[in-house]
C-alpha cells in the first residue's frame, strides 16, 4: 500500500493542474451520482407538476408506464454514453487498471461475478459500465453490462441515465432475459455481495460475502453461462468506513434499510474534506472461466459444485495476483 501511494504521487506530479481537476470532477460527479442523483431526478419530476411546466412531467409519467418494463428486457444502452470522455478521467483518478488473465469465448455468455463490493464498486462501474478501460478491445467480439438494485429503475429520469450506460437491473426476469434472448459474447457482471458486503469494506480488509450467495451459479447453470470471478484489487481503500459493531444502534439501522430498499447506508469519509474518494489505485483482475453446463432445472448438489468450484477459483486469483497489486504476501481473503 506505501508503493501504491507513492505510484499515486509520482503520477500527480506528471500531470497538469487542469488534468487532476478534470480528474477529480469527474470523481466527484460519479459519487453525486451514487449518492443524490436519483433524489434529485424524482425530485426534479414531482416538483415540475406544481410549475407552469407540469404537462412536461405528465407527458414523462405517461410514457414512463408504456416504458416500465424495459429495464428487464435488456434497457437501453447507448454507447455514445459509454464512451464519454468524462470517463477516461475517472478511470485516471484513481487509476483504474483491467487486467486480462484468458480468453472470453464470443461465441458463448458469462456471468462475471464482481469482488468485493467497497463502497460504491468503483472498479466494477468503470471496468464494465463504461469503455474506459479497454474491456471491448481487451476481450473481442464480448458485450460487457453490469447489473445493479432493479429499485433504482423505477426512479424517474434516474432509469434513463442508468440504462444509457448498458446496466441492468439484477432481478431474476432481466437476467433470464439478457442471457436468453439477447444473443451471444455477453459478459454479465454482478457485484455478488451487494449491499451486506459494502458494510464490510475497510482499508486493509479483504473480505468478500458469498458463501451463501448462490443465485448467480443457479442462473449460470439454467442457462449454460460459464462463470468467471473478477477481484478489484484496492476497492476496499477509497473510504474509512465507520464500522458498527453486531447488535449497535448504527448496525441494526443499516440492516434495515438494506431490508427495506435494498442498500445499507454507510458511514464513510475520504480525501479532499472527506468527500472525495482516495487516489489509490485499482486493479480489476478478470479470471479464468470456470465451464458450466446447461442444466435447466439444476439441482442443489449441483449448484454447491459449481459454487465451491467458483470459491476455489476466486482463491486461488486473489492469491495469485495480491502481490503485484500492491498486498503484502501474509494478506489472506476471508469468504463469509
Amino acid at each position: 500500500l506505501l508503493c501504491a501511494g507513492l505510484q499515486v504521487a509520482i503520477m500527480k506530479q506528471e500531470k497538469t493542474q487542469w488534468k487532476l481537476f478534470l480528474e477529480a470532477f469527474s470523481a466527484a460527479q460519479s459519487e453525486f451520482t451514487f449518492l443524490l442523483l436519483g433524489v434529485t431526478c424524482l425530485t426534479l419530476v414531482v416538483s415540475l407538476m406544481f410549475t407552469s411546466l407540469w404537462l412536461l412531467s405528465a407527458l414523462y409519467f405517461v410514457w414512463l408506464v408504456k416504458d416500465w418494463d424495459t429495464p428487464e428486457r435488456g434497457g437501453r444502452r447507448t454507447e455514445f454514453v459509454r464512451n464519454w470522455r468524462i470517463w477516461g478521467h475517472l478511470r485516471d483518478y484513481f487509476p483504474i487498471k483491467l487486467v486480462k488473465t484468458a480468453e472470453l469465448d464470443p461465441k458463448k455468455n458469462y456471468i462475471l461475478g464482481i469482488h468485493p463490493h467497497g463502497i460504491m464498486s468503483a472498479g466494477g462501474y468503470t471496468c464494465f459500465s463504461t469503455e474506459s478501460c479497454g474491456f471491448a478491445e481487451a476481450f473481442p467480439g464480448m458485450r460487457s453490462s453490469l447489473a445493479t438494485l432493479a429499485g433504482l429503475f423505477r426512479i424517474p429520469l434516474f432509469r434513463e441515465y442508468l440504462m444509457s450506460q448498458g446496466l441492468l437491473s439484477v432481478s431474476r426476469a432481466s437476467l433470464n432475459h439478457v442471457l436468453s434472448k439477447s444473443g451471444k459474447g455477453i459478459a454479465l457482471s454482478i457485484v455478488i455481495g451487494g449491499a451486506e458486503e459494502s458494510l464490510t469494506s475497510s482499508p486493509g480488509v479483504n473480505t468478500v460475502v458469498m458463501r451463501r450467495r448462490k443465485g448467480f451459479v443457479r442462473m449460470a447453470l439454467e442457462h449454460g453461462a460459464d462463470l468467471v470471478p473478477v477481484y478489484s484489487f484496492g476497492e476496499n481503500e477509497l473510504f474509512r468506513q465507520v464500522i458498527f459493531s453486531e447488535g449497535s444502534v448504527g448496525r441494526r439501522l443499516q440492516d434495515l434499510f438494506k431490508r427495506l430498499i435494498g442498500f445499507a447506508p454507510c458511514v464513510f469519509l475520504g480525501d479532499r474534506f472527506g468527500l472525495l474518494p482516495y487516489r489509490t489505485p485499482i486493479t480489476s483482475v478478470v479470471g479464468a472461466p470456470i465451464a458450466v453446463p446447461k442444466l435447466l432445472v439444476p439441482t442443489e448438489e449441483e449448484v454447491d459444485h459449481y459454487h465451491n468450484l467458483y470459491m476455489e477459483s476466486l482463491s486461488k486469483l486473489f492469491h495469485e495476483h495480491k502481490v503485484s497489486c500492491g498486498l503484502s504476501e501474509s494478506h489472506e481473503l476471508q469468504i463469509i
